[in-house]
């Protein structure tokens, strides 16, 4: 046999050798890609949602310090958040609306504030990603002025 042959088989076997390697990287490959996939998709959710809050937040701010009584500023927060969110299509397994009014009983030509507080908790659970917490809490605040010279209620 000539040393050309030789190196010939030994290449051949080495080849022989290979058979299957690439299926052993799909299956080692693959779990990593989908995890990837599902952990950006997971960010994704996460920094959607937050802006929305924070949109949400703003809105109810702003409809609290239209009104004239601390209970209409609440209930009008409460609404204002609960719209907002739903128009923007973010669904909350729990969700709560805190309102501080104290601007609203500042004496008329003086300026107050109305701060809003929304949370809303984002849930994990279709993501089908084994590790993922259930859930994220997102919170926004946002402080609106209340109108100088609208007249109030005590």
């Amino acid at each position: 046999m000539t040393r050309t042959a030789r190196r010939l088989g030994g290449v051949a076997r080495r080849l022989r050798g290979d058979r299957g390697s690439e299926a052993i990287q799909a299956a080692i490959v693959t779990p990593l890609l989908v995890t990837f996939l599902c952990l950006a998709v997971a960010a994704g959710r996460i920094v959607m949602a937050g802006g929305k809050v924070d949109a949400a937040a703003e809105d109810a701010a702003r409809a609290a310090s239209i009104e004239r009584t601390h209970g209409a500023a609440s209930s009008a927060a409460s609404q204002a958040a609960t719209r907002s969110l739903g128009d923007q299509g973010v669904t909350c397994s729990s969700s709560s609306v805190s309102v501080d009014a104290g601007g609203l009983t500042v004496p008329v030509g003086q300026v107050g504030y109305v701060t809003v507080t929304v949370q809303c908790t984002v849930p994990f659970g279709d993501l089908l990603l084994p590790g993922t917490p259930g859930s994220k809490t997102m919170t926004s605040t946002f402080r609106s002025v209340v109108d100088a010279y609208r007249s109030r209620e005590g």
